[in-house]
């Protein structure tokens, strides 16, 4: 979970972020971008591209074009088991493209599924990199692919297109991390922390905010009391009874008051990173008799999309390099460690089942490895 990227892969400059911007607000368009890659490409996410973008494909593509779908997501589809560990799997798609309804039904599970009968192919070289922009547009991770023709940008419509490096695609979460730089801090005094502050951090993308709440000094102490947790709307917000999201996070806070300093980091990493529709669409499945993790992947999603190099900066901004993590999951340690935080002891935050979550509970410590009870 959230493996180092090289170093070299740090530092794509202001033209080559910006590219990247573009690209994620082209896909949530639906507009088609061209992957710059060995073999180049014309992608577009198939949550968001309509007629319009299927016909620029059409128009553009020089081959074979294809829906990659992940894994998980792949094998339902084909309705048997994926045994290679490719890191995307292609469908053949017919031209003329198929219309964009039946894509939509074949990437999203929740949609009513009657699906042609897909044949497997080959997947191009750049398929990690073509999925990891559906990702990072909190899209369903389901991309139409064709090679590009030779030129395509002096064809009709393809001027307009733009071009991403695959490698800079892969490479942007780490380039988050390392852009992030504290916007605000205010006094915002809490029922159980009458001391509070706030701490906002933006990246360079400008659209997401992650915050600090710092309950009195924390960076007085030699290893203060941290939790890193993830954004609940649902559980934080609402009092969902479907996790334990409300009271871990209301706990944490009590908790670092009671020991007179502490720091709690919200993430926007909604739903282990896969944001709050997806997280939605993953209660569906889960209503259906999946559980959280079988849920996640279904969709196509690993079990933790979140990027925890932004923890660790946040921390490293707050000069907290050396702590103590309040949470019952040993991966978020590691996690931690492997971004360079000093974590000198893993602090128990374990809240009693409301005989709603229980299932949800014993699945964290059964597949995600919780130390729970």
């Amino acid at each position: 979970m959230n493996e180092a990227l090289p170093s070299a892969a740090v530092g794509l400059g202001t033209p080559r972020t910006r590219a990247v911007h573009r690209a994620i607000a082209e896909a949530r368009r639906g507009v088609p971008v061209v992957l710059a890659a060995r073999q180049p490409l014309i992608i577009a996410p198939v949550e968001t591209v309509g007629a319009e973008g299927l016909r620029l494909i059409d128009l553009l593509s020089s081959g074979q074009a294809a829906l990659l779908l992940a894994p998980a997501r792949a094998a339902a589809v084909l309705h048997h088991d994926i045994k290679d560990a490719a890191p995307a799997v292609a469908l053949r798609l017919a031209r003329p493209l198929i219309d964009a309804e039946t894509l939509k039904r074949a990437a999203d599970p929740t949609m009513e599924q009657i699906l042609p009968a897909f044949e497997r192919t080959a997947p191009p070289d750049a398929a990690a990199a073509a999925l990891a922009l559906g990702k990072l547009a909190r899209l369903l991770p389901a991309m139409v692919v064709a090679p590009v023709k030779p030129g395509w940008a002096s064809l009709p419509g393809g001027a307009e297109l733009l071009s991403v490096p695959a490698g800079d695609l892969l490479a942007y979460p780490l380039e988050l991390a390392a852009s992030l730089t504290k916007v605000a801090e205010v006094a915002v005094p809490l029922e159980a922390a009458r001391d509070a502050r706030l701490i906002a951090f933006r990246a360079l993308d400008q659209g997401i905010e992650h915050m600090a709440i710092l309950v009195g000094h924390p960076n007085a102490e030699t290893a203060p009391l941290v939790r890193v947790h993830s954004e609940c709307f649902t559980g934080d917000l609402l009092g969902s009874l479907r996790c334990d999201c409300g009271p871990q996070l209301q706990g944490a806070i009590a908790r670092m008051a009671q020991e007179g300093a502490g720091a709690v980091l919200y993430l926007a990493q909604e739903g282990r990173g896969i944001g709050l529709i997806n997280k939605l669409r993953a209660y569906t499945m889960q209503d259906r008799g999946l559980d959280t993790l079988d849920a996640n992947r279904a969709l196509g999603w690993d079990a933790d999309e979140r990027n925890f190099h932004i923890a660790a900066a946040m921390l490293e901004a707050l000069n907290l390099p050396r702590i103590r993590l309040l949470t019952n999951n040993p991966a978020k340690v590691t996690s931690l460690l492997a971004c360079g935080i000093e974590v000198v002891e893993r602090v128990a935050h374990e809240f009693a089942p409301n005989g709603v979550n229980d299932h949800y509970l014993a699945t964290k410590a059964r597949r995600f490895g919780h130390l729970l009870g």
